[in-house]
């Protein structure tokens, strides 16, 4: 990759000038990336994924799209790559049960060391933390949110767990070994292409700020923010739902035809529905 395609990228974060490796500039590189490049999977959603070719993903995220956990974190990983960051990647997983000590490879983890300390790095969790945490045991708070790192224990040990007490998947454990994008090849067909995956099922929209963390979940756009409370309300129109993606999320639309924007609505209106009904008959959680 040339250093230009890298000088969009920067542009996208709002950098065009971190400056040389080091501590803060690594932070304001993963804040600036989860804030102008958003956790997305709508070209799963329409039936046609992008591959996690680093490169792809540079080029996607200076045309204005996003993409998920194998997505960000790849071509976050090429990025401080190129600007000289001592960076590895690693198979990990994300999880539903706190006490899940596993790695299934559903996730891509990065650590960085830059002054003599290393870091877990992360800008595809999607409500992940805002700032990148040492790679080292103990208890850290970013405004009013809480995680913990630990050591990871059991047969996919060495390794680390990532922990929080809020959101879908309250803990990411991740193996010490590096790994290659060709280890994540398989999993990203199975994510993107199985009808039972949740990429396939459901459309994700989120973006992470200092405060809070926007969702947009098929058509229901919430805000969490510890602060000021939960936020929560149904896109009823389709020019609702297409004016979240641009002015909350950062995700440009000028990829998708009239055509693609019809069938992307009437999916998630589809979805939408099942899901009230779902939640009517009382099988499905608010």
């Amino acid at each position: 990759m040339t250093s230009a395609i890298f000088d969009g990228y920067l542009r996208r974060l709002g950098l065009p000038d971190p400056g040389k490796p080091s501590v803060e500039a690594l932070f304001a590189l993963q804040r600036a990336h989860l804030e102008h490049i958003p956790y997305e999977n709508i070209d799963i959603q329409l039936g046609r994924p992008p591959g996690i070719d680093p490169e792809l993903s540079v080029r996607r995220f200076t045309a204005g799209r996003g993409g998920y956990c194998f997505h960000l974190n790849g071509g976050f990983s090429a990025l401080l790559e190129f600007l000289g960051y001592d960076v590895t990647r690693h198979l990990g997983g994300v999880y539903e049960d706190p006490l899940e000590r596993g790695v299934n490879g559903n996730h891509m983890a990065l650590t960085v060391r830059v002054d003599g300390e290393a870091f877990f790095v992360d800008a595809g969790l999607g409500d992940g933390p805002h700032s990148p945490l040492p790679l080292r045991e103990g208890a850290y708070e970013q405004g009013a949110f809480g995680y913990r790192m630990g050591p990871l224990t059991g047969e996919a040990a060495p390794g680390w767990s990532y922990l929080t007490g809020g959101g879908p998947f309250p803990v990411a454990n991740f193996r010490s070994a590096p790994a290659a994008m060709a280890d994540f090849a398989e999993e990203h067909r199975r994510l993107s292409t199985d009808g039972d995956s949740p990429f396939v099922r459901t459309l994700s929209l989120l973006r992470r700020d200092a405060e809070g963390i926007d969702l947009l979940r098929g058509r229901v756009l919430s805000r969490i923010d510890p602060a000021k409370g939960p936020s929560e309300r149904v896109l009823d129109t389709a020019e609702e739902f297409y004016d979240a993606i641009v002015t909350v999320f950062g995700r440009e639309l000028d990829d998708l035809t009239p055509q693609d924007r019809t069938a992307l609505w009437t999916k998630v209106t589809d979805a939408h529905e099942v899901w009230l009904a779902e939640r009517a008959a009382g099988t499905t959680a608010d």
